[in-house]
Parts: C-alpha cells; structure tokens; sequence
C-alpha cells in the first residue's frame, strides 16, 4: 500500500478515519524510515487540513492559517512523535471565534490520544516570543504551511529567518551554550550503553541545531554523512516507538534486542554500533561547525578595528606559524603550508597530527579532507619518522583525542592501522567502561602518557597501550586474538623484532597483574612465578606495571583505587625480586601479630567469637587526593564449621563490601596442656553506604549466626525480596573453575558471578557443605562482576585432586545457579 493510498482511504477527516489510515501505515513491513515518516506526515497533513477548513467555515474565520513546526515542520513524523502546531492569524478575528477555531483542531487531535504541543499567535506575537525564547525560535526555523493563508505563513517565515540571520552574532553563542549545558547533563550519545537518541550529545538535537547554525549564514555543518547518521538515529528512534508503544527516546538496554530485530540487524551490539557511528558523525560535525562560527564571529569583529588602525580597506591575512615540516598555525587551527605535497610525502598525515596535538590545537577538517583524498599511502613497515611521529602524537597527553577523532572521521586511521576497523565504534556491555573499545584504547594511551617517566622504553608503553584491546570483536579470548594483531601492526609500524615481541606480550598479559594481585595469594611462590616466566624481563615487568594502571584508569573509576594499586605494586616487587635471581622461599605459617594473638587468646578464654575494626590509614590516589583504603576487621573464633559462611553472611547483613579476605588457623595451648586451633579471619571491608556498624553488634551478630538462632538466608531473601530488582539485561550465569597451576600449596577454586548481597555467603556455605578447608579468599569486585579465588585443600590439609576439584567446581556453581 502506498501514501498515496494511505490518503485516498483516509478521506473521512473524523478521527476513525484518520486512526485506521495511520494504523495501517505503521503496520506496514514494506515501508519504513524516511518515506515512512514523510507518508506520516502526508496523511496527518490531508487530516488536519480537512479539520482546519470544516473549523474555518463553521467559525466564519478568515486570515488563518495552520503551521507545523519543529520535527513535524521537517516532515519527521516518527510513529509516537508530538503534533507541534501554530494556529496563526493576523489578529482581525473575534476571539471567540477564534477560540473556537482552535478547539475545533486541537479537541480531536487529543480524542486519538496524540501529544499535541500548540500555541495561537499572530505574526508579530510569534516574532516576539521567538525573540525572547531561543527554543521556540529553532522550532519557526523549520515552519511549513499546512492549511489556510499561505501568504501569511511566507511572510512570518521570511521575518523570523531575517531576525535569525541579522541576530547571529548574539543567537548562535546562545545556542552552542544550550547544546554545551544539554551535552553536561544528558553525555555522549556514543559511549552510552542506554542512549538518549534525541538529548545526547550527537543526537536528534545536535542535528537538528546544525540547520540552524546553516540558517544563519554564519557557517555551514560538514555534509558528508551527516544525511545519513540523522536518518540511522531516527529511524532507530521510529523502530523504538513502534516496540514500545510509547514516545520515548531512551534506546533501554531491555528493548535494544527487539529494536535490532524490526531494523533487521544481527543484534543489540550491532544496533549500537550503528547508533554510535551515526553519534559520531553527528558530534564530529558539531565540532566542527561550531569552532567555525567562533572563528566567524571572532573575525567579524577584529577585523573592523584592525583595519581602522591600518587605515585602509585591504583585507588582512591570518599570521601563518611553521609548527612542523610543512605544517603551519593558521587563525587557530592546524593547516598545511603553501609548500607542503601531501601526495608525495606520505608522512605528512602523521607529522601534522603529531603537532597539531602537541600545539594543542585542533587541525583544520578541509587539511584532513584534503589529507584523506590526495596523500600516499605508507610504505609497509613504517619509515622510522612515522613511526616517531605516531609516537609523538600518542604522547600528547589529553589533546591527542581530538587529533585522532578527526583522522578517524576521514577514514585515515583504518588507513594506518587497518585492524582498527574492528573495534571501531564497538561497544563495551560491562558498565565498568566509560568508553567504547576505540575510544578506551585512545584513552589508555593518554594516560600512558602521564607515566612514561616511569619506563625505559615510552615508545613501547604508548603503542601497546593503543593496541592492548584491538583483540575485542573477535572469537575467543581478545588478549589472545589481540597478540596475534599486535604482533602484526608493530611490525607494520616499523618496529624490530625484539620490538615486536615485547609490545605482543604486554597486549597478551596486559590484565595479568591486576587479576593475580586480586585474586591469588601473593605469598605462595606459584604464583610469583607463573607472573615471572610470563613476562619474562624486568623491562617488560616495568612496562606491564604502567600499563596495567593506564589501562585501568582509562576504564573507569571502578577499575582502580588506592587498594588495588598497593596489590599490584607488591606483586611488581615480588616478580622483580624472582626476575633479578632471588628464589622465593616456600611459605611459612606467618606468626599472628600481637594484636592477632590477643584476640585468639580471649576467643580460646570466652569460647565465643572476638572482633577488632579499624580504619586504615589513608593515601593519596593518583590525582594526589587522599583515599580511604578501606576497613580492617580482625575475628577470631574457636575452629567450629560453618564460620566462613556465617561470617560472610553477617557482613552481608551489615551492607559491608569484602575487598579481600584471609582465613587461617593458629594452634594455642588450653590449661589442659593440650592443642586448639583458633580461626583467625581478617577482612578487608567498606561500608556499602553510610558509616560502619559498630564491632558489638557484629559480634553479637556472628555470636547468633553461629549458634544458629540467626538465620542469615532468611534476613537475606527477605531484604533481597523488599527491593525488586529493577529491569535491564539478564545477568549470564554463574561460572565456577579451577584454575590451572594456581598453587602447589592448595586448589584454586574461582568463581565469576553477578554480584550481589550474601554472594560470599553462598559460596562459604557451598564449600563448607562439600568438607573442604578455605586456606584464603581473594575477592574482587568490578562493577556488577565478581572475580572471587578460593584456596581449599582437603581435611589432610593438601591440594584436591583433578577429579574431586573438578566435583567440587560443580557443586558451587549449581549451589549458585
């Protein structure tokens, strides 16, 4: 069925009418994006004219005229979109018949349940508040007669483009504030995992204000895609309205699959990273486009002045300032020298990237346009001055991502580096990320570059960081994946094969610290070693160690703190000691401190659990603000079953975080002369919010949890049962290993799961309940994972074997699922 029939069926101008005709259009299969939206349009303009014409004849009203504007002026009729409607007069009406009028259009419109926004002003009434109203203005821009006196609709639109036109040089820095404060509070539409399509920065908004900005005469929006990235949000946003059945313009993560589906693509992730790759376009261009009015309005107003002091009329050329061989400073941005030949030297890319960075100064789109169409490709591998001039580009700190966004809106950095296609505009579902993959990568490598004072070789510290995750979008593990790529884009850039092998190992082992110093015992000489024999040299130790942190920093701020940093740096010292030829000794039972003891002693003497808090000390975090570490709680318990899990539980109860967990038994003699072990557990723990429990009440706690008058699953279905949880996307299950050579002291059960409140409990009960001992626990928390380390032996005190560990892997996770 085409519009055409949309419309002739859609003659009755009553409201059922008019429903029948929309509802089968937006049914419709075969029709769908922009000659939908218009066919939307079209219909609801033939509707509204029929009303406005029968309301003008019953209320004897001449000198009307209907208008739409805003989205609906444009002709973007999305299926839940607002009516936004001027009734326009010149002001010779009675008012009650003009009231009238009004009622008779707007009455409908809400009997079939539309969202109408409508106002009635005369010509001079519209000009008015569109001089007071910047909002109101944008939506007359895009006016469009749809019934009555078009003279008058022509002569309002000529006026208020006029006033638009000659009151550019105060509108405009008006509207490019309003987009700035819009951009604070809603983000960028590109990193967001649940994307406002219309409020983000890059959205529906941004588009709509680049018309403006080329309304004004002032400058002009980069057309090349920008077409294409409003058609790609908007029919995102039509496909939205039509799965929900509501006027929404937030892409939830709950609806993104059934989104993806009526756009007929693969999935949620390839939905996002068409919305994200038309967000780019669109905040690329938003750039752009407003740096250039700056520069418009900036030079409109210097020049007058400059030219009374010169005493003539002649124009003045902007200074030009040699920054680099064939690149100059010209008005504020980065172009080409007169004499530079970008299509004979094929380094030129790299070398005005590199110093427009360095400048901190933004390079001129018609130099990268210019740049993308006529330079040389690079020779394979690298000269050695592209290679330094990527280097250099990498190591310019915070203004390296405007440079690099700018190469990569022209296509130029797939034309450097061409795996970097793969993780362009790839979305990250672990909400720990701030960033998508691209942009993570370019933000570790900012952040490496704040400590290449700490490695001896820079260059490799900010390539590698560059390429740490271009494994990501690839089967299997993306360390592995992202060696293989690593491995070959170095050699492409020109590094030797010493070089080379170097940047592969720190891409293959780059999350390799942090999970080891998190979730293994440090003191188990195992593991030192498998951390020595992985990374090989101290060199290569010292660049993991600055790569680790940027890599983290660069993720987000859950990804690294003062605590996490202290564990790294000890596993950093530990494997140097190994890496220089000392031997790690097999672990002795630590002697307990003096406070340990004390509490051992008087749990022996009372029988019955004995606890310490104490606040750590805090540090400074990278930003040099102090940071609380965390909490110490000390418990000591006569060795009974049951007190990992009801320890855990009790925390739980308490909203307490466990960062990390020690479990151990000291032998102490009782006046009988004979031996009893005492359970020392020391935790590290926060507060999930508000200040911590007092140690009296979690004694109290643990005292009824062990005696069994608490019942800890209990308190924690019902507090998980008072807070429903809320919608979003279903957590994978739970998965329990054992993880290979992790200790020759004991096995090494891990378990990754969703996080949760009593999680630890659970998985304390589930170990107790298969006979095996917890020697320590590791656990780390990463956004809404759990990476926990369990080291169990069996009641001789030795390692588990294969099969009874690969059991007992089982019975967690089925204690979990």
């Amino acid at each position: 069925m085409t519009s055409t029939e949309v419309t002739t069926d859609s003659e009755d101008s009553g409201p059922s009418g008019y429903a029948a005709a929309r509802l089968r259009l937006l049914q419709e299969k075969a029709q769908s994006g922009p000659p939908r939206r218009a066919a939307l349009a079209s219909l609801t303009d033939d509707w509204l004219t029929a009303l406005f014409t029968a309301a003008a004849e019953a209320t004897g009203v001449r000198g009307a005229a209907l208008v739409a504007v805003g989205g609906y002026g444009r002709g973007e009729l999305s299926p839940r979109s607002d009516l936004d409607l001027l009734l326009l007069h010149d002001g010779n009406a009675d008012a009650g018949a003009l009231a009238s009028l009004a009622d008779r259009i707007w009455y409908p419109v809400w009997d079939l349940g539309l969202a109408l926004d409508h106002s009635v002003r005369t010509p001079a009434e519209a000009r008015k508040t569109a001089d007071e109203d910047l909002k109101v203005q944008l939506g007359l821009l895009d006016a469009r007669p749809v019934a009555g006196d078009l003279g008058l609709v022509a002569a309002m639109r000529t006026t208020i483009l006029a006033d638009w036109r000659n009151l550019a040089p105060k509108r405009l820095p008006a509207l490019d504030e309003l987009c700035r404060e819009r951009a604070e509070r809603q983000g960028e539409l590109q990193f967001l995992l649940e994307p406002d399509l219309k409020e983000a920065r890059g959205g529906l908004r941004d588009a709509t204000a680049l018309r403006a900005v080329a309304a004004s005469w002032v400058a002009d929006a980069p057309r090349e895609g920008l077409a294409e990235a409003r058609r790609v949000l908007l029919d995102a946003r039509d496909a939205l309205h039509l799965t929900t059945g509501r006027a929404t313009d937030r892409l939830a993560l709950q609806e993104q699959d059934q989104v993806a589906t009526a756009l007929g693509l693969l999935d949620a992730d390839a939905l996002l990273r068409q919305v994200y790759e038309a967000a780019r376009t669109v905040s690329y261009a938003t750039d752009v486009t407003w740096r250039e009015v700056n520069r418009v309005l900036r030079a409109r107003s210097v020049r007058p002045r400059l030219r009374a002091m010169l005493g003539g009329g002649k124009a003045v050329a902007p200074e030009r300032t040699p920054l680099a061989d064939g690149v100059v400073e010209a008005d504020g941005e980065v172009v080409l020298a007169r004499t530079a030949r970008p299509e004979r030297d094929p380094v030129l890319v790299l070398r005005a990237a590199a110093a427009a960075a360095q400048s901190e100064l933004p390079i001129s789109r018609h130099v990268v346009r210019h740049l993308a169409t006529v330079a040389r490709p690079l020779p394979v591998p690298w000269p050695a001055e592209a290679r330094e001039e990527l280097v250099t580009l990498l190591g310019a700190g915070e203004a390296t991502v405007p440079v690099w966004e700018a190469l990569e809106a022209e296509g130029l950095i797939t034309r450097l580096l061409p795996d970097w296609e793969r993780v362009h505009c790839r979305p990250q579902r672990n909400p720990v990320h701030t960033w998508t993959v691209d942009r993570h990568l370019v933000e570790a490598a900012v952040r490496a570059s704040s400590l290449t004072r700490r490695v001896g070789r820079p260059d490799l510290l900010l390539v590698a960081a560059l390429l740490h995750d271009i494994g990501k979008g690839w089967p299997g593990d993306h360390s592995v994946a992202g060696e293989v790529i690593a491995r070959d884009l170095a050699a492409r850039i020109g590094f030797d094969q010493h070089d080379v092998g170097v940047i592969a190992t720190l891409v293959r082992h780059h999350l390799l610290l942090v999970e080891t110093a998190t979730r293994r015992d440090l003191d188990d000489p195992a593991t030192v070693r498998s951390v020595a024999t992985a990374v090989g040299t101290t060199s290569t130790l010292e660049l993991l160690h600055a790569l680790t942190e940027a890599d983290a920093l660069a993720t987000g701020p859950a990804a690294w703190s003062t605590w996490r940093a202290s564990l790294v740096t000890d596993l950093v010292k530990r494997v140097a000691a190994v890496l220089a030829g000392e031997t790690p000794d097999e672990p002795e039972p630590a002697e307990p401190s003096a406070e340990q003891e004390r509490l051992a002693i008087e749990a022996l003497r009372t029988g019955e659990p004995v606890l310490a808090l104490h606040a750590q000390a805090e540090s400074a975090n990278g930003d040099g603000e102090p940071e609380p570490v965390g909490v110490e709680l000390l418990i000591a318990v006569p060795d009974r079953p049951g007190v990992l899990p009801a320890a855990a539980g009790v925390l739980a109860l308490h909203r307490l975080t466990v960062r990390a967990a020690d479990l151990r038994a000291v032998e102490l003699p009782t006046e009988l002369g004979e031996c009893v072990d005492v359970l020392l557990l020391s935790w590290r723990v926060a507060a999930e919010y508000g200040s911590l429990p007092q140690a009296t009440r979690l004694r109290a706690d643990l005292v009824r949890a062990l005696d069994g008058s608490l019942d800890i699953q209990a308190r924690l279905a019902e507090r998980e049962a008072a807070y429903p949880r809320r919608r979003g996307v279903k957590a994978p299950p739970p998965r329990v290993t054992v993880a290979p050579a992790g200790s020759r002291l004991a096995t090494v059960i891990e378990v990754r799961a969703q996080d949760a409140p009593g999680l630890l409990h659970r998985i304390g009960r589930a170990l107790e309940q298969s006979a095996v001992r917890v020697r320590s626990a590791h656990v780390s928390t990463l956004g809404a994972n759990a990476v926990d380390a369990f080291y169990v032996t069996g009641a001789d005190g030795e390692p588990l074997g294969d099969v009874r560990a690969a059991e007992l892997a089982g019975e967690v996770q089925r204690a979990l699922s």
